[in-house]
């Protein structure tokens, strides 16, 4: 009887999470066509690109071969923890960038804390890193256990402030989860008492965070999110300050998650997604599209890119091109690639292979992988991802090697 009860309580909790939507603010169309990555968002000059496409899988899979100007590559700090991973990226007020990651012994592990750090330009050099939160703090900020941390997510506020979404396990393995902020008013430097989302009235479980936030038009922040328990599908909240005053589902049953969000405009936007499917799916990128600001969202053709249960980073420039940063192999994480998409294009290409262990055998392979992708002016890009679960990279494309590889990917297409 008791199992009896308990089933219908979460059947209960699962109904009204799903009709908790019905009476929220009016939805804002979205701000712009640019991620909320740069504090200086709203000063850029952007190009949008005209409605939506359909979109080509890769032409080849072959890179383009890349002369000057060459890439600046270089690691976050070490701070001595065997296990790094889920690294994110923002950019400050003064043109530097603050990396954010989780750092312990292993995934999951009670000693991981998230870290952070400050990449100076001008110097091409880290600053010592800090701990913005472990487990004793959060528990003790959030009032409630906390059994892990992990998924670092930063964004700029549409006051100016900084964000950090980060996900908090009390119970379980990642599918227990929910996420939880903090709120800087000194650019990362401090940060006030943590803050639980309650994202579903009753349980509010399962919800995790791992992509770069857009801005709504009214100040709201759409933040793409996802669930591990039951089903796996990607969910959008829509963010007032630390409340969820809404949020849509992205996609459905259990095969995809982690979404990552293109806009097309005000209202249209296409949403990327990690695939979890079963072993007789196609390992491809699912794909949900959505022409109402997000406020529906349907489920479009698969990109024809090859995804192995990946995470995957996107980020749209001043001149609407578009890039991703991903495994484009159908098992294993030990290959990663940019491909580019040129705004007047419907077709993407690998601009750069970034880590490739193919030529070695199964038990040599290194994982690379969970890319994160920002802009520091529209023209540039900085790259962080996981290195072998030892050691986060980061990448500096400059505007000059995006002009160079566009250049080069025109003289391909006029052969």
């Amino acid at each position: 009887m008791s199992r009896v009860i308990a089933f219908c309580f979460l059947l209960l909790a699962s109904v009204l999470a799903y009709l908790h939507v019905d009476s929220r603010p009016a939805w804002a169309p979205f701000a712009s066509d640019y991620p909320v990555n740069t504090a200086n968002q709203a000063d850029d000059a952007l190009e949008t690109t005209e409605g939506s496409k359909p979109i080509k899988p890769l032409k080849n899979t072959a890179p383009v071969k890349m002369a000057q100007p060459t890439l600046q590559m270089d690691w976050l700090p070490d701070t001595g923890a065997p296990s790094v991973h889920a690294a994110s990226l923002i950019t400050l007020k003064d043109g530097a960038v603050r990396a954010f990651w989780f750092a312990g012994s292993r995934e999951g592990a009670p000693d991981v804390v998230i870290n952070t750090a400050v990449f100076d330009p001008q110097a091409s050099r880290w600053s010592a890193p800090t701990v913005v939160m472990d487990r004793v703090s959060a528990e003790k900020g959030l009032s409630r256990y906390i059994a892990k941390l992990g998924n670092p997510v930063p964004v700029r506020m549409a006051d100016g402030r900084m964000q950090l979404f980060f996900v908090t396990v009390s119970i379980g393995g990642w599918a227990g989860s929910s996420i939880s902020s903090v709120i800087s008013d000194d650019e990362g430097l401090t940060w006030d008492r943590p803050q639980r989302l309650i994202s579903s009235p009753l349980i509010n479980l399962s919800t995790l965070v791992k992509s770069p936030a857009l801005a709504f038009a009214d100040g709201r922040l759409g933040l793409p999110a996802y669930h591990e328990w039951i089903g796996r599908f990607g969910e959008f909240l829509r963010i007032d300050a630390s409340r969820v005053i809404d949020k849509r589902r992205m996609s459905s049953g259990r095969s995809a998650i982690q979404p990552v969000v293109f806009t097309d405009g005000p209202q249209v936007a296409s949403a990327f997604f990690r695939q979890t499917r079963s072993s007789s799916q196609p390992k491809q990128i699912p794909v949900s599209e959505t022409n109402d600001a997000g406020q529906s969202w349907v489920v479009s053709k698969d990109l024809e890119i090859p995804n192995p249960n990946s995470a995957i980073a996107a980020l749209t420039l001043a001149n609407g091109t578009r890039l991703m940063v991903l495994n484009n192999i159908e098992a294993g994480r030990y290959r990663l690639v940019m491909v580019m998409r040129k705004a007047n294009s419907d077709q993407w290409q690998v601009v750069q292979v970034l880590e490739d262990d193919e030529s070695l055998i199964n038990d040599q392979h290194r994982e690379f992988s969970y890319p994160y992708l920002i802009s520091a002016n529209g023209e540039d890009a900085h790259l962080a991802y996981t290195w072998d679960r030892k050691k986060i990279r980061h990448i500096y494309f400059s505007a000059a090697w995006f002009k160079h590889a566009i250049s080069i990917l025109k003289e391909k297409e006029a052969q």
